[in-house]
C-alpha cells in the first residue's frame, strides 16, 4: 500500500516535469530524490516505468528524471540489488543511444546513470554497453564517453576491460572523420591512460596484480602515432587542445625505446603550440607529463632539448597570472612543474640560466625569475643541497631591489629557504635581515588617484613579510636556532621600529621555547654574540616604546610580554617582580583604548615600575649601566618627541637611583650639551629629567646648572635666545615644566619650599633658559629697574587700594624679606638694597629676578594660573616716582616690575 503511494506521487511529479518553470523543475527533481531517500528501489523502478511508457516525451523532461535517478543510485549505490540495477542500467543505454545524433544533455545525463551504477555493477554495466561497441562499426559518441568515466570512477574494475577495448578502438580511429568523434577518442585514451597509471601505482590493492605496462603500451603508441601525426596538426584549435591532453598521459605507457627516438620531434612540437593557443594550460600540462615521462627512461634527448624548454617555459612565468582566470594560475602551477622537472635532471643548466636573470630590468622577468627559484629550493632539495651558497651569494641584487612586486617574490623565496636550511649559511642572515625591513616598512599615504590593480602597496608586502616572519618563527623548527638570538639585534636600532610588534611576538614566542628547554637555554650569551644589544639597551628600548603602547598595531603590549620573558637575561633579580607586575600593565592596556588611555597616569605607572625595578636590581654597577645606555640612545629619539621626552623621565628616574655622584654629574652635563632647546617637548623633557634627579641629588643637580651657564658651551648658544620673542604687553609666559619639575615634579606645595629651601642661595638662573624661561624674559629684563618682593598679605607699596595677594605655597621666610627692593639701571646689573636692610644674599638677588617670577606664573600644587595686566599707582624708590607697571596678580605674591621713563 505504502509502495503503490509513492509511486502514485512519483508519478504524478513526473507529469510536472513538462512545466517550463525552471524552479518548478528544480523542486521536482528535489523532490523525487528525496523521495528516493526513503524508497530507493521504488523510484527507481517508476522512473524506469514512466520513462518506457512516455516515450515521447520530450528530452529535455527526460533529463530531469535521469538526474534525479542518478542522485538516488549514487547515494544509495550500496542497498541496491542486481535485479533494480540490471533495470537501471537497460533504461540508462537505451536512453544514452536512442539518438544517433549528439544530444548532449540527455545522452550525458543517461551516461551519468551509467557511471553511477558502475561504481558497484561494473561488470552489468559493461555487458550492456559493449554490446554497442562492436567492432568495426563507429561507436556512439555517449559510449566512448561512458568508457572513459567509468575508467576513472572504478580504476580497478574498469582496467581489466582496456586492453580488449584498446584492440576493437584503434581501428575505429582511421574511420573518426567528425572532429567531435576525434575529440571523444583523444577523450577516452587520455583516460584510459591516466587509469591505468593509476593502477601500476597501486598493484598492491589491484585485484590483479600481474598486470604490467607492456600490457598496453603497443596499443598506446599506436595510437599516439595516429593522434600526433595526424591529428595534431588539424586546424581546429579544440581538437589539437585534445590531442594534446591525450599525449602528455599516453607518453608514460609508450615503449621506453619508442618515447626516446619521438622526443626530438614530439617537445617541439608541443612547445610550437604555445604560439598557436592563448590559453597554455592543456599544453603546459601535457608537456610536463611527457617531461616526466622522458626521465624516467633516463632520456638523453632532453639535453638537446633543454635550452628552447627553458626559452619557451620561462616567459609563461613571467605573465602575471590572473586570478579571476583560473587556467592562467594551473597554467603557472604546470609550468613550474616542468622547472621542477629540468631542475632535477640539469640543476646546474637550470640555475645558470636562471641566476642571471635576477639582474634583468625588466620587473616581470625579475618576479617570474623569482617564483620559479622559489618552486626549485622546495621540489628540489636534494639537487640544490650543494648549490646553497651559489644560489644565496646570486640573491644579493634582488635584496636591493626597490619594487614592490619584487620584494614580495623575494619574501617567498625566504620563506622556501628557510625550510629547506639555506639560512643557516653564510649569508643567511642578510636574508633575515631584508625580511624585517620589509617588517619595518611605513606604510603607505593614501594616494589621489586608485593605484592600478597590477600595483603591489608597501602595505601587502609589510603584512606578507609580518607573516612570514611569524610563521617561520612558530612552524619552522630549524630556524629557533637562526632566529634565537639573532631577531634581538633588530629591536633595538630605531629604522626597525615600525617591525617591532612582529619582532616582539617572534622573540617572545622563540624565548618562551627556549625556556621549555630549561633556564640555560633561554639565557643570552652576550659573549658569544657580539652584535647582541646589552640587556641595557634592550630593557630601555622596550619601556620606551611602551610609553606609545598603542602605536605599531599595539607594540606596547607585545614590547612588555616580551621583557617579561627576557627577565633573567635582564637581571636575575626581576623574576618576581617582573612576573607580577608586567601582567597587570598590559592588562591595563588591554582595558583601555587609545582614546580612554591617559598618557599621564600610563608614564606614571610606567615609572613607577622602572622606580621598582632600580630597587629590585639594587646593584649600582648595573644602574651606571643602565642610565649610560639610555642616555646613549636620546639621540635615536630625535623627531620622536613623545618617546624622546619619556626618556628624559627615565633618564632622571634612574639618575636619581644612581649612588655615583660622579656619573650623575657626567650625565647630567651631556643631556645639558646635546639638548635641542628650539623642541618644546624636548625642554619639558630635560626640565623633568633635572627635576626628578634633584629629589635625590640636588646639590649635584644645581652645581652642574652652575656650571653649565658659565661653559663655553653656553656662551656659544646666542642664537637660542632669538627663538624667543617677548609680546609688547608684558612679561611672557614661561613653561610651565620648569618651576614645577625643577622643583620637585610634585603635587605637594611643601615639596617646592623644601627644595628652595634646601638650596636658596646656590640656584642658578640658567635654569629658566635651559627650560625655556629666560629667554622669554630676557626682553623685558632688558628694560626692568626695580623687583618687588612682598610676604604673604602685606599690600603693594603705593598700590591700588586693597589689592593684596595670597601665599599658596610654603616658601622660606628668608625669601620674602619685608619691602625688599632690588634696582637696576637699564643696561646695568643687579646690586643689592642700601646697608642694614634686611635682604636676600647678592647672590641670590642677581637670580631671583629670574626664578621668582616662573614660579609666581606657575605656582604651586599643579595649579596653573593665567597671567593678567593690571595698571597698578606709582612706585616709590626714595626719591621721585614711577610709571605704570604689568604685574601677574593672581599669582600666590606679585611681582612687577618698572620701566625708566
Amino acid at each position: 500500500m505504502t509502495e503503490s503511494r509513492i509511486k502514485r506521487l512519483a508519478t504524478t511529479l513526473m507529469d510536472a516535469t513538462t512545466d517550463k518553470d525552471p524552479l518548478v523543475q528544480e523542486q521536482i527533481y528535489n523532490a523525487l530524490c528525496y523521495l528516493g531517500e526513503s524508497e530507493p528501489e521504488e523510484i527507481l523502478n517508476s522512473c524506469d516505468e514512466y520513462l518506457r511508457q512516455h516515450d515521447k516525451l520530450a528530452y529535455p523532461h527526460r533529463v530531469i528524471i535521469l538526474k534525479a535517478m542518478e542522485t538516488v543510485v549514487k547515494n544509495n549505490i550500496a542497498l541496491l540489488d542486481k535485479s533494480t540495477a540490471k533495470v537501471v542500467i537497460f533504461l540508462a543505454s537505451n536512453e544514452m543511444t536512442k539518438s544517433k545524433e549528439v544530444i548532449r544533455d540527455w545522452q550525458q545525463a543517461a551516461s551519468s546513470v551509467l557511471v553511477a551504477v558502475g561504481q558497484r555493477f561494473i561488470n552489468k554495466v559493461m555487458e550492456e554497453v559493449l554490446t554497442k561497441f562492436q567492432p568495426g562499426i563507429l561507436p556512439h559518441y555517449f559510449v566512448l564517453q561512458t568508457f572513459a568515466n567509468l575508467s576513472v570512477s572504478n580504476v580497478f574494475g574498469m582496467v581489466p576491460f582496456l586492453n580488449s577495448i584498446l584492440g576493437t578502438m584503434l581501428p575505429m580511429l582511421g574511420m573518426a572523420k567528425q572532429d567531435h568523434m576525434k575529440a571523444v577518442f583523444c577523450y577516452a585514451l587520455q583516460h584510459f591512460s591516466e587509469s591505468i597509471q593509476e593502477y601500476l601505482a597501486n598493484l598492491d590493492k589491484a585485484p590483479d596484480p600481474t598486470v604490467r605496462k607492456d600490457t598496453f603500451s603497443n596499443e598506446i603508441f599506436s595510437a599516439y602515432e595516429v593522434l600526433f601525426n595526424s591529428w595534431l596538426q588539424h586546424r581546429e584549435a579544440k581538437l589539437r587542445l585534445a590531442v594534446v591532453e591525450a599525449l602528455g598521459p599516453m607518453s608514460y605507457l609508450m615503449p621506453s625505446e619508442k618515447l626516446e627516438e619521438q622526443l626530438p620531434k614530439l617537445i617541439p612540437g608541443i612547445l610550437a603550440l604555445y604560439k598557436k593557443h592563448t590559453e597554455a594550460f592543456y599544453i603546459s600540462k601535457s608537456l610536463c607529463q611527457i617531461l616526466e615521462a622522458s626521465v624516467n627512461i633516463g632520456s638523453r634527448s632532453l639535453d638537446v632539448q633543454l635550452d628552447s624548454l627553458l626559452g619557451t617555459l620561462h616567459p609563461q612565468i613571467c605573465a602575471p597570472a590572473d586570478p579571476s582566470v583560473p587556467l592562467t594560475v594551473k597554467n603557472h602551477t604546470e609550468v613550474l612543474r616542468c622547472f621542477t622537472v629540468l631542475a632535477c635532471s640539469f640543476p646546474d643548466r637550470v640555475l645558470a640560466f636562471l641566476l642571471p636573470k635576477l639582474e634583468s630590468s625588466n620587473e616581470r622577468t625579475r618576479v617570474g625569475t623569482l617564483l620559479i627559484m622559489r618552486q626549485i629550493i622546495n621540489s628540489a632539495p636534494s639537487q640544490m643541497e650543494i648549490k646553497k651558497p651559489f644560489i644565496l651569494s646570486s640573491m644579493k641584487l634582488p635584496l636591493q631591489d626597490s619594487n614592490n612586486k619584487v620584494k614580495r617574490a623575494v619574501v617567498q623565496v625566504i620563506s622556501a629557504m628557510a625550510h629547506h636550511g639555506y639560512l643557516e649559511q653564510p649569508g643567511g642572515e642578510a636574508m633575515m635581515e631584508f625580511l624585517v625591513r620589509q617588517c619595518a616598512l611605513p606604510s603607505d599615504q593614501p594616494k589621489k588617484q586608485p593605484p592600478d590593480a597590477d600595483d603591489l602597496t608597501s602595505d601587502s608586502v609589510q603584512s606578507i613579510s609580518v607573516n612570514t616572519l611569524f610563521l617561520l618563527s612558530t612552524t619552522v623548527d630549524r630556524m629557533n636556532n637562526v632566529l634565537w638570538p639573532y631577531l634581538l639585534e633588530f629591536v633595538t636600532p630605531i629604522q626597525f621600529t615600525n617591525a617591532l610588534t612582529p619582532l616582539c611576538k617572534s622573540l617572545m614566542y622563540l624565548a618562551t621555547k627556549k625556556q621549555e628547554e630549561g633556564e640555560n637555554a633561554s639565557l643570552i650569551r652576550y659573549d658569544l654574540n657580539a652584535n647582541l644589544p646589552s640587556p641595557y639597551a634592550l630593557t630601555t628600548r622596550l619601556l620606551v616604546v611602551s610609553s606609545q603602547p598603542y602605536a605599531g598595531d599595539c607594540r606596547g603590549v607585545a614590547a612588555l610580554r616580551l621583557l617579561s620573558v627576557l627577565h633573567y637575561s635582564v637581571h636575575p633579580a626581576l623574576d618576581q617582580l617582573w612576573s607580577k607586575q608586567v601582567p597587570l600593565l598590559v592588562e591595563h592596556i588591554e582595558e583601555n583604548t587609545e582614546k580612554s588611555l591617559s598618557r599621564k597616569d600610563w608614564e606614571e605607572k610606567l615609572l613607577l615600575f622602572l622606580q621598582e625595578t632600580l630597587a629590585a636590581v639594587a646593584d649600582n654597577a648595573w644602574i651606571c649601566h643602565f642610565v649610560t645606555e639610555m642616555c646613549r640612545q636620546l639621540s635615536s629619539y630625535n623627531g620622536l618627541p613623545l618617546e624622546k621626552n619619556f626618556l628624559y623621565k627615565c633618564i632622571g628616574t634612574t639618575l636619581g637611583a644612581c649612588t655615583s655622584k660622579d656619573l650623575v654629574q657626567k650625565q647630567l652635563q651631556e643631556l645639558l650639551e646635546t639638548a635641542r632647546y628650539h623642541e618644546e617637548a624636548e625642554r619639558e623633557g630635560l626640565a623633568s629629567c633635572f627635576g626628578i634627579c634633584a629629589i635625590n641629588h640636588l646639590e649635584e643637580t644645581l652645581a652642574k646648572l652652575e656650571d653649565f651657564v658659565r661653559s663655553d658651551v653656553f656662551k656659544k648658544s646666542v642664537g637660542l635666545f632669538s627663538l624667543f620673542k617677548v609680546g609688547a604687553e608684558g612679561p611672557p609666559c614661561c613653561h610651565p615644566a620648569g618651576g614645577k619639575r625643577l622643583l620637585g615634579a610634585s603635587s605637594d606645595p611643601t615639596s617646592a619650599g623644601t627644595v628652595l629651601g634646601k638650596g636658596v642661595n646656590s640656584l642658578p638662573g640658567c635654569v629658566w633658559l635651559c627650560f625655556g624661561c629666560l629667554g622669554k624674559l630676557l626682553g623685558g629684563l632688558q628694560r626692568a629697574e626695580t623687583w618687588l618682593l612682598r610676604p604673604p598679605g602685606d599690600p603693594l607699596p603705593d598700590a591700588e587700594p586693597g589689592l593684596a595677594v595670597t601665599h599658596l605655597g610654603a616658601i622660606p621666610e628668608r625669601l620674602l624679606q619685608p619691602h625688599t627692593r632690588l634696582r637696576r639701571p637699564p643696561g646695568g646689573v643687579f646690586r643689592a638694597p642700601s646697608a642694614g636692610s634686611k635682604s636676600l644674599s647678592s647672590h641670590f638677588l642677581t637670580q631671583a629676578a629670574v626664578l621668582i617670577p616662573s614660579l609666581f606664573r606657575w605656582g604651586f600644587g599643579g595649579t596653573e594660573l593665567a597671567p593678567c595686566r593690571r595698571e597698578l599707582g606709582p612706585l616709590s624708590s626714595g626719591a621721585g616716582g614711577g610709571t605704570p607697571c604689568a604685574a601677574l596678580v593672581p599669582a600666590p605674591w606679585a611681582v612687577g616690575w618698572e620701566t625708566q621713563p
